[in-house]
C-alpha cells in the first residue's frame, strides 16, 4: 500500500471527517467555569470512544480538576507522544457572535469554507487533523502508524493547574523520544512552519516605597521625596538608545540564530511595515541591529505592562504618592533563566534607590524558552514532508508568545516537542465567531500523513 493510497483515503472521506469534528464541537467543554465540568468529562469520554474505533489503547484519566485523555498503540521504531487540548475559552460576549458558539456550522466566505464554532481552531480542529490522520492509515494499512502516544489535555485554557502534577506523576508513561504539538499555525496562512523556539516569560510586580503617607505638595514639594519620580527615572533608563536592556547580565544567556535560520526568516514575505501599520505604529522599537522577525521570535524583551501611583481620578489632588507600583514583564530567549533574570533585574532597581526609598517586591512567576533541537533528522522529514503537501517550502519559525506545555515537555520529560500546526491569523481564537478554514482541517489532515509516513516508522 502506497502513501498516495492513504492521502486518497483522505480526500474521500473528508465530509465523514468534517461531521465527526462537527460532532466534537457541539460539546461546550469550557474548562474555566465549574458549570460547565460535566461537559468536559462528555468531551473526553467522546475522544476515548473515538481512539479505541482506531486501536488505540485509551482511557480517561481523572485529575482534582477536568480529566486527561491517554491512548497507547505500541509498535516497533521511534516512539512518537501527539499532544492537543480538547478544552475551549468561554464564549462571552455571546452577542457579538453570529450564531450559537456550540452549533457549528460549515460556511462559505469570500476565502473558501470555514468550520464555525467555539474551538474550531483552538484546538479541537487542530487535534482532530491528527486523529483522522491516524484514522485513515488505519483504514488503508490495518494498523496504526508506528508507535504512538495520544496526550489530550481538558484545561489548557484554565491555565492547566493538573498537568504538571500529571505528568510527574505518569512520567514513564509519557516520555517518548519525539513530542508533537498542534497548537500552532501557518505562516501568513500560506506556508507550512514547524516551531522551532518559543520565548519565556519572567514577570514580576513592585512598589517604591517613600514617605509614611500620601503628602501635601505645597508643604512637602521639592524636599520631599516622590516614588512616581523615582519609579519613572528608573524604568525609564530599562533601555538604551539602540533598544538594548540595560540591566546587567541580561544578554549573558542568549544565543545567536543560526545562519541558515537566519537566511530562511529572511527569505519569509513579512512586511514589517503592514504588519505594524495594522496596528496604527510604523517603526520597529526593538535592538537597531535586529530584523523584525528577530525581534519578535528570537530576541528578549523587557516591556512596562503597567504603572500606578499616586492620584488618577477627574480634576487634581497635588500629592506627593506613599508608593509607586509596576508591572514588568520579560520575554527569555535561548538559556536565559527567569530565576537569574529576575534577581538581577531587583538588584538593578535597588542599586539605583535613592535615600528614603525602600522596594517591595511581590512573588515573581517565570518560565524559560524551549529550543527545539532541529539536528535531529526528523524535523527535516517532517520539514520537508509539509513542504509536499502544501507546494511551498516549511521554514522553521519562532514564537513571539510562550506554550508552557513545550517546556514542560523538555523539563519534566526530557523530549524536544514539534510544534506544527493549520491555524490562520483571522481564526479569531478566544474571540466570538471563531473558526477553522476547511482547506486547513484538509490539508492539515493530508500533513500529518505525510510526517508520520516520513517519522514514525
Amino acid at each position: 500500500m502506497t502513501l498516495q493510497a492513504v492521502l486518497n483515503r483522505v480526500d474521500e472521506t473528508l465530509p465523514q471527517a468534517l461531521d465527526r469534528l462537527v460532532d466534537l464541537l457541539r460539546i461546550p467543554s469550557i474548562s474555566t467555569d465549574p458549570a460547565f465540568k460535566p461537559d468536559c468529562a462528555a468531551a473526553a469520554d467522546w475522544l476515548v470512544k473515538e481512539l479505541e474505533s482506531l486501536g488505540f489503547t485509551a482511557s480517561v484519566r481523572p485529575t482534582p480538576g477536568h480529566p486527561m485523555v491517554v491512548a497507547r498503540h505500541e509498535a516497533p521504531g521511534r516512539h512518537i507522544l501527539f499532544y492537543g487540548h480538547y478544552d475551549v475559552q468561554p464564549v462571552d460576549p455571546l452577542a457579538l457572535w453570529d450564531r450559537d458558539p456550540f452549533d457549528p456550522a460549515i460556511e462559505e466566505t469570500a476565502k473558501g469554507a470555514v468550520i464555525r464554532a467555539r474551538g474550531a481552531s483552538d484546538d479541537k480542529g487542530q487535534l482532530m487533523t491528527f486523529i483522522e490522520a491516524c484514522r485513515a492509515y488505519t483504514e488503508i494499512h490495518g494498523t496504526l502508524p508506528g508507535n504512538l502516544t495520544i496526550f489530550l489535555e481538558g484545561e489548557e485554557e484554565s491555565g492547566s493547574p493538573s498537568l504538571i502534577p500529571f505528568m510527574e506523576s505518569n512520567r514513564e508513561e509519557l516520555s517518548a523520544d519525539l513530542a508533537l504539538i498542534c497548537d500552532t499555525g501557518l505562516f501568513a496562512d500560506t506556508q507550512p512552519a514547524i516551531e522551532m523556539m518559543l520565548r519565556g516569560l519572567a514577570k514580576v510586580e513592585f512598589t517604591i516605597n517613600a514617605a509614611t503617607k500620601d503628602l501635601h505638595s505645597g508643604m512637602y514639594g521639592g524636599a520631599g521625596m516622590n516614588p512616581i519620580r523615582v519609579l519613572t527615572r528608573i524604568l525609564g533608563g530599562l533601555h538604551d538608545d539602540q533598544g538594548r536592556v540595560t540591566v546587567p547580565g541580561f544578554y549573558d544567556d542568549v544565543d545567536e540564530l543560526p545562519d541558515a535560520v537566519r537566511a530562511q526568516w529572511q527569505s519569509l514575505p513579512f512586511d514589517a511595515g503592514k504588519f505594524l501599520g495594522d496596528v496604527g505604529l510604523s517603526v520597529p522599537a526593538g535592538e537597531v541591529d535586529r530584523t523584525p522577525l528577530e525581534q519578535l521570535w528570537s530576541r528578549p524583551t523587557a516591556e512596562i505592562n503597567g504603572i500606578w501611583g499616586g492620584y488618577t481620578g477627574a480634576g487634581f489632588k497635588t500629592v506627593l504618592p506613599a508608593e509607586a507600583s509596576a508591572k514588568v514583564s520579560f520575554r527569555l530567549v535561548s538559556r536565559q533563566d527567569p530565576d537569574k533574570i529576575l534577581p538581577a533585574f531587583k538588584a538593578w532597581i535597588e542599586a539605583q534607590l535613592p535615600a528614603d526609598c525602600s522596594l517591595e517586591w511581590k512573588e515573581p512567576i517565570g518560565s524559560p524558552a524551549s529550543v527545539m533541537e532541529i539536528t535531529d533528522p526528523a524535523f527535516e522529514a517532517a520539514r520537508a514532508a509539509l513542504s509536499d503537501e502544501w507546494g511551498v517550502p516549511a521554514v522553521y519559525t519562532g514564537c513571539g508568545g510562550s506554550i508552557p506545555i513545550a517546556g514542560y515537555f523538555k523539563t519534566i520529560l526530557g523530549m524536544d516537542a514539534m510544534l506544527i500546526g493549520f491555524a490562520c491569523d483571522d481564526d479569531q481564537i478566544h474571540s466570538p465567531n471563531e473558526k477553522y478554514d476547511v482547506k486547513s482541517f484538509h490539508k492539515g489532515i493530508r500533513s500529518w500523513v505525510r510526517v508520520l509516513d516520513r517519522i514514525a516508522k
